[in-house]
């Protein structure tokens, strides 16, 4: 007996004892009635994975690695500890994760999906689910945290701080209860009519709710900088030097850099899963066949985040720069003179006011000189690492 003419045998008790007993069984039986199955011939069919696994690690690796090395020059090189140090920190870390989540989902993909147990699933799903809303809540939070900056008035270090523990607690929160609600409960298991074809096991209801709080999320990211643009450029017009211009051209460059790698990476995804909603298993069929690239490519905005929001920070250059350099000097792979001059070329020409993150000397002078400088600051050059 085939695995389509077993499956219309299947009766809604015998799919509950599946489920109850954590039966593998149960994945194949949902897979079959979304038409996963007619593509392959069977669950011993990769269906087509088998030459994309290779590039699809190795894409996973390199965010990995990326993210793993910003993380570490950040964590060992950088002496500030202002809030975007913490921001970068978070946006870094989940992003890594990110990586990890989706090299797990591969590997754990084609024919291996069908020797999982329904929890398992669950979990490699979910934690791929969880990592892209921890990247996405930590954006979301870096630009609130920016715009609250310029419009609120000065506070203490320890309050700030305390705030921007909590926000990035928070993050990950919101983002572990987004990527674990299909294991809690929030699922289509033995309910088929409301079962998704792309994510079998996933309710139309919870991939509409995702793409719903995703979109939300780059709505509210767009708005906050274009309402920090706005103060920077009112401020830009104002003053009559050439450098105020200057951050508010950068800080443009930078709404653009987003829009246009949010939208590129996870445009492809949001369209195939409102496909997915809101067509037939027919047309959401059509589709599925290029599911693993379009993945891939919101995946690559984990890659992306870093080039936007780290290397634009001359002091985050130079701190990459200088752990790249220690580590070329242990391996013996390249002079002293040649790697300290491409640090020093890169920490030169930042002014005091270049970079959100540069640590202040102003700790050593006088209070009110600190404070005097710090004003222009928290206003205009705390968004120029963005």
């Amino acid at each position: 007996m085939n695995i389509s003419t077993w499956s219309t045998l299947v009766t809604p008790e015998s799919c509950h004892r599946l489920a109850a007993s954590g039966h593998s069984l149960l994945i194949v039986l949902h897979y079959n009635h979304s038409g996963r199955l007619a593509s392959r011939g069977g669950p011993e069919d990769n269906g087509g994975l088998g030459m994309l696994r290779g590039p699809s690690v190795a894409a996973g690796c390199l965010v990995v690695l990326e993210n793993a090395m910003v993380l570490a020059a950040i964590a060992i090189h950088m002496r500030s500890r202002r809030w975007v140090y913490y921001c970068l920190l978070n946006i870094t870390l989940s992003d890594l994760l990110t990586g990890l989540a989706y090299v797990v989902n591969v590997l754990l993909s084609g024919t291996r999906t069908f020797q999982l147990s329904p929890v398992h699933w669950f979990l490699r799903e979910g934690l791929l689910f969880m990592a892209l809303a921890a990247s996405t809540f930590s954006l979301l939070f870096t630009a609130g945290e920016r715009f609250a900056t310029m419009v609120r008035v000065a506070e203490s270090g320890a309050t700030k701080t305390s705030r921007v523990y909590g926000c990035i607690g928070l993050c990950w929160l919101l983002a572990a209860t987004l990527g674990l609600l299909p294991l809690l409960g929030w699922n289509c298991v033995c309910a088929f009519q409301r079962c998704s074809s792309l994510l079998p096991l996933y309710s139309k209801g919870y991939v509409l709710f995702c793409v719903v709080v995703f979109a939300l999320i780059l709505v509210t990211i767009l708005s906050l900088y274009g309402a920090i643009f706005r103060v920077v450029r009112a401020n830009g017009q104002k003053s009559p030097r050439p450098p105020a211009r200057r951050k508010s051209r950068r800080l443009l460059n930078t709404v653009l850099m987003i829009l246009v790698a949010f939208v590129v990476c996870w445009g492809p995804l949001f369209g195939l899963l409102l496909a997915d909603i809101f067509g037939s298993n027919v047309w959401a069929q059509e589709y599925l066949r290029g599911m693993d690239w379009i993945l891939a490519l919101a995946v690559l905005n984990s890659a992306i985040n870093p080039l936007i929001y780290s290397f634009r920070s001359r002091e985050v250059q130079h701190a990459v720069l200088t752990f790249l350099c220690c580590g070329c000097l242990r391996l013996g792979l390249r002079g002293p003179g040649d790697c300290l001059t491409r640090i020093t070329e890169a920490h030169s020409g930042a002014s005091t006011t270049d970079s959100s993150l540069r640590p202040r000397d102003s700790f050593r002078t006088s209070r009110s000189l600190s404070f005097k400088m710090r004003e222009p600051l928290s206003s205009v050059s705390s968004i120029r690492s963005a």
